[in-house]
């Protein structure tokens, strides 16, 4: 264990693509396996424990997310000694490719899935849909995904403009709408923000009875850089994968919102427009009292200032208290 640990402490930044690539497969020769899927894709696999990380992940996401430009998964293999296979793409696929097909179709014929007593999936975005879409290779799997694509099919998603690159990709094959695909898991989890169009449309077609729909408003379209800038993403796949995540698990952890910029920069900017200006003087009293918030004192500012011109009143029941 500690060879291993010592061997994914060993940071692969600052290298380019090809070098990096090179070393990334080095080292999971040495810990595991590593397994070419056609020119856009491969594998990655690392030996543990019973309980089995399946992440779908991007060389892009790896090196521009990642202290150590290593995939996120390998943070579970160190933290709980987890198994570890991940799916990785050149650029967003949404991994649509015969050669991963036949990758699970051969996992799931050598009763590879079998041999572990918990398995979790889980990706981001359109690595989200590919979680959620070949989780159906392991009956009884746990599944987190964060702001997902249901499908890219245009009978069923004309409405999302987001990515027309990708028209022409069928999703009506094999593992093709994520949603279907979750039927098999024991339990599924979607992250989102109701506030994001599109993700929330998507969101809505995940509707199924073994699947928690976790909404995040005020988060905005990065979801999974916020949940690990609120360091609550390891906590949540961790209960995840121990079969302990539920809504309010969940909402106990995201109660680290209160501390995230983003999601009280986009809390004030919501109440200045929809004009409650009351309501904005209470959160960035709040805010400053907490941190060293300038955007937040410089509103604050204003914000007295109108209500000293009369330019709002302040509820009743506020004017009493302060009487």
């Amino acid at each position: 264990m500690r060879n291993l640990v010592n061997k994914l402490e060993t940071p692969m930044t600052g290298l380019d693509a090809a070098v990096w690539k090179s070393r990334l497969i080095q080292l999971t020769q040495e810990l595991g396996s590593y397994r070419a899927l056609g020119k856009n894709h491969f594998a990655t696999f690392i030996q543990q424990t019973p309980t089995l990380l399946v992440t779908f992940e991007t060389v892009q996401g790896i090196r521009a997310l990642s202290s150590t430009a290593q995939p996120f998964g390998f943070d579970m293999v160190r933290a709980r000694n987890w198994s570890h296979l991940c799916i990785i793409s050149n650029g967003d696929t949404w991994f649509r490719d015969p050669a991963i097909y036949a990758y699970f179709d051969e996992l799931i014929d050598e009763g590879f899935f079998d041999e572990y007593q918990r398995v979790l999936f889980y990706g981001a975005g359109p690595c989200g849909y590919a979680a959620a879409a070949y989780s159906v290779a392991s009956p009884g799997s746990t599944v987190v995904v964060v702001q997902p694509q249901a499908t890219l099919d245009a009978r069923l998603a004309e409405w999302d403009p987001r990515f027309p690159e990708m028209r022409r990709t069928s999703f009506r094959d094999r593992f093709g709408y994520a949603p279907d695909m979750l039927d098999a898991a024991q339990q599924a989890f979607v992250l989102y923000d109701p506030r994001e169009e599109y993700d929330a449309m998507h969101a809505a077609l995940f509707a199924r009875s073994n699947v928690t729909r976790l909404r995040l408003p005020f988060m905005g379209a990065a979801l999974q850089t916020q949940l690990m800038d609120m360091e609550i993403l390891y906590p949540l796949l961790t209960l995840a994968g121990l079969g302990k995540l539920d809504a309010r698990s969940f909402y106990r952890m995201y109660r680290a919102r209160r501390d995230n910029v983003n999601y009280l920069r986009n809390l004030m900017g919501h109440l200045d427009k929809i004009e409650r200006p009351y309501l904005n003087m209470l959160l960035c009293r709040n805010v400053i009292t907490r941190k060293n918030a300038p955007k937040f004192r410089r509103r604050l500012d204003q914000l007295e200032k109108a209500a000293e011109d009369g330019e709002f009143d302040f509820p009743a029941d506020a004017q009493s208290a302060a009487q």
